[in-house]
């Protein structure tokens, strides 16, 4: 942010603290993930110009045009777009004019799309028939057990980001006959906090149902406020602080791995893509997937959808093969 000074060329006391209280509110427009992985992004397009002798900021666009080609073989397209991101959001920043947006940036970027594809290859979503297996396999009688099954079949259920399901206080659920009600305070597409409601309905089976599972691990932790997903040390005693995002994949991976299936291919986000997938694959339309999911774009909900139709709308089958 610029500096700004009174007639008499300085800052006042009152303007200096407004501006660190404006410094804070820029800090805070970005979720702390988005930020780690713009910094990253940018670490090395900064290092790459080092040693080149090249200026990073600001950058001329052919220096970014090279930076891109050198890098095309090399990483994905979904890592190179990240990386035009960093770049453009740093010489904002800076109050530079971003070299992202100039015609031989567009034209390189354009040719190697054009050239990589951009599909992008992600981990499996975890379906209904995978979900059974991994809560079957999951201990009864520990806590770890419990936690475990709460949190698979509350992530599936409510259709929730690993940040969103580790965000969770006891305070936001509140259980009705029908299900239960969360409070998410805060998410990736609700920076300002404004809060949303998340229904989630009774289970038709008592092993899977997220209500019956959250309730047991409420009970067996004794858990009456604060979070409710919580590391639990080698001696079986729970600890006051959340999960982080890093827990949620590897506990989602611990199952997968008990059920039989390959842990690679999973992570955290399979829960989410899981349940919008196996919504598809149920029949659901999109403007129901997308009020559980809380999408605000339609374009990766539609591609959940055209996974689950892949064989239930499809001209081979039933035709006597």
């Amino acid at each position: 942010m610029n500096q700004m000074t009174t007639r008499s060329g300085e800052l006042s006391t009152e303007l200096r603290e407004v501006l660190e209280k404006a410094r804070d509110y820029t800090q805070q427009s970005k979720a702390s993930n988005t930020k780690k992985s713009y910094r990253a992004d940018w670490n090395d397009f900064t290092a790459w110009c080092e040693e080149r002798g090249l200026s990073p900021l600001p950058a001329d666009p052919q220096t970014v045009a090279l930076y891109l080609s050198d890098l095309a073989d090399r990483r994905k397209t979904s890592t190179l777009q990240r990386r035009l991101s960093a770049i453009s959001q740093a010489h904002q920043a800076a109050g530079y004019d971003t070299p992202t947006s100039s015609y031989i940036v567009r034209t390189v970027w354009a040719g190697i799309r054009r050239t990589k594809g951009t599909y992008q290859e992600g981990k499996d979503p975890i379906l209904v028939d995978d979900l059974r297996r991994m809560v079957a396999e999951l201990p009864t009688d520990t806590l770890t057990g419990k936690r475990d099954r709460a949190l698979l079949l509350v992530g599936f259920a409510g259709g929730f980001r690993r940040s969103e399901l580790i965000s969770i206080d006891r305070e936001d659920i509140q259980i009705v006959p029908r299900g239960m009600i969360i409070l998410l305070r805060r998410s990736k597409t609700d920076q300002e906090g404004r809060g949303e409601k998340v229904g989630i309905p009774r289970g038709s089976h008592p092993d899977t149902c997220p209500i019956r599972a959250l309730e047991e691990w409420l009970r067996a932790s004794g858990i009456r406020t604060g979070p409710v997903f919580r590391p639990i040390n080698r001696h079986g005693q729970i600890r006051n602080r959340r999960l982080t995002d890093r827990s949620v994949a590897l506990i989602v991976k611990k199952a997968a791995e008990l059920a039989g299936l390959d842990p690679q291919r999973f992570s955290g986000h399979s829960l989410r893509a899981g349940m919008a997938t196996s919504a598809a694959m149920a029949g659901k339309d999109e403007r129901t997937i997308m009020k559980q999911t809380r999408h605000k774009s339609v374009n990766m909900v539609r591609r959940y959808i055209r996974d689950g139709e892949l064989f239930s709308e499809n001209a081979v089958a039933d035709i006597g093969l």
